[in-house]
């Protein structure tokens, strides 16, 4: 299964608990360096919280189930 895949099924398991705060996420891409990109939605995107969402939660999971992942990157 490719990598990208992977991010998407990975992506689709963290995603209820941020649609229930009103947010979401959107997959963007997978850097030829292995940092995934993604878009922060909803109440995701101007909350103080979000970057602990991102690498307590995004990155965390994604990490776990992924090795071949560096970082997590939210882009605009």
């Amino acid at each position: 299964m490719a990598i990208q895949e992977q991010v998407e099924e990975v992506l689709a398991k963290v995603r209820p608990a941020l649609q229930a705060h009103g947010g979401d996420v959107e997959f963007v891409e997978v850097t030829s360096e292995n940092v995934v990109k993604v878009r922060l939605q909803g109440a995701c995107k101007g909350c103080p919280m979000s970057q602990m969402t991102m690498t307590m939660g995004i990155e965390a999971a994604l990490k776990e189930e992924i090795p071949e992942v560096q970082a997590v990157e939210a882009v605009e």
